[in-house]
């Protein structure tokens, strides 16, 4: 008997996109065979061996609208004609090719939502972006009956809205039961992950005027030059570190390595207030503590297990203060290490793949 064949579709180049990398990895030890799609960009580097297949298209347009509608047509057309046994679109940027392709071919298309694309603050702040997008979402979404996303509040924010019941997937990080943090003499501050706009680098930035510690900022994103003209502006150039896009190897070491781990969002659009972050889990399993914004799903986990200090806003002095207090408070840092320990054997992707490969066993 053939292999099910699942081809996933992204919008970036595939080397650092660690939950499709989980994903696409446990669907092909699981049985199937799976490709991943996403795009070549200039910076792009060389692909990484991967138990699945990979393949990247080449726009012309590199980023805006015009990405977007070369990209999508691309796709399409590419998705017409490879094998495959069922589309699974990764977020609204990629919804339409997969929709219209598994209409035209008649096979099984399955929704995968990282986010609440259409609140995400650079799309709900922009009021023409996002009539558009909501129009898109409006109309594809309802077409996917068969999705999951990263958490119970994104899952149930999509019945809401559409009448979809999607499961549940948690981006949790891969439990290593011998792993232990390996923290140097050197310590820093962390953030990993998207450098957009929405995870409050206009107050973290400045915040560290009062914190005695480096900050080290690992990823790139649409806010990225205007961070790096905040440190400048604050003139925080020798305190703040930018490391740019890290291979999730290399990143794996910067985690475990942290002192404090940094989860913020500003509370504006549903996305970031119902979210649960890939780096929220990350720090959890290399036994950092982290400061976190007071949001329900962060909440929720930290009822069950106390791995953050949570703060209600993200203002300069509340960052702060709060790094301060971790720095300083050893008993309370000790606490929150000891729980993180604990948690990742709660939450880790072990327990999540079972629910993921349950949930294509039942498509099929």
């Amino acid at each position: 008997m053939a292999l099910k064949k699942i081809v996933c579709t992204v919008t970036n180049d595939l080397n650092f996109d660690q939950r499709m990398i989980r994903i696409c990895t446990s669907l092909q030890q699981a049985g199937y065979e799976v490709t991943l799609i996403g795009r070549t960009k200039k910076q792009s580097k060389p692909l990484e061996p991967k138990p699945f297949k990979q393949k990247r298209l080449y726009c012309f347009f590199q980023k805006g609208k015009f990405f977007y509608i070369e990209y999508n047509i691309r796709l399409f057309f590419y998705l017409l004609f490879v094998k495959t046994d069922l589309f699974c679109a990764i977020d609204l940027d990629t919804i339409l090719p997969n929709l219209f392709a598994s209409k035209i071919r008649r096979k099984l298309r399955v929704y995968d939502a990282h986010e609440l694309f259409c609140e995400m603050e650079e799309i709900v702040s922009r009021p023409r972006i996002f009539k558009l997008w909501k129009a898109i979402e409006r109309y594809a979404v309802p077409q996917f009956p068969h999705g999951y996303t990263i958490g119970d509040c994104y899952a149930q924010a999509f019945y809401e809205m559409y009448q979809v019941k999607y499961e549940v997937v948690r981006n949790a990080t891969f439990l290593q039961t011998h792993q232990k943090t390996q923290q140097t003499n050197n310590k820093y501050i962390l953030y990993q992950g998207a450098v957009n706009e929405g995870r409050s680098f206009e107050t973290l930035i400045p915040a560290m005027k009062e914190v005695d510690c480096k900050l080290i900022i690992c990823g790139e994103g649409n806010f990225f030059e205007q961070a790096k003209a905040l440190v400048i502006a604050h003139q925080l150039q020798d305190k703040i570190e930018f490391k740019g896009y890290v291979e999730p190897s290399q990143l794996r070491l910067y985690t475990q390595q942290a002192t404090i781990g940094i989860t913020l969002f500003t509370n504006q659009g549903k996305s970031n207030f119902l979210s649960m972050a890939n780096r929220f889990f990350d720090y959890m399993h290399a036994g950092v503590p982290q400061l976190c914004v007071a949001f329900p799903e962060y909440k929720k986990v930290n009822e069950q297990f106390e791995i953050s200090y949570l703060i209600e806003d993200t203002h300069e002095n509340t960052i702060s203060q709060a790094l301060n207090n971790l720095l300083n408070d050893h008993a309370l840092y000790q606490h929150l290490q000891q729980q993180c320990l604990k948690a990742r054997e709660v939450y880790c992707w072990q327990q999540e793949e079972i629910k993921l490969i349950s949930f294509y066993k039942s498509i099929f």
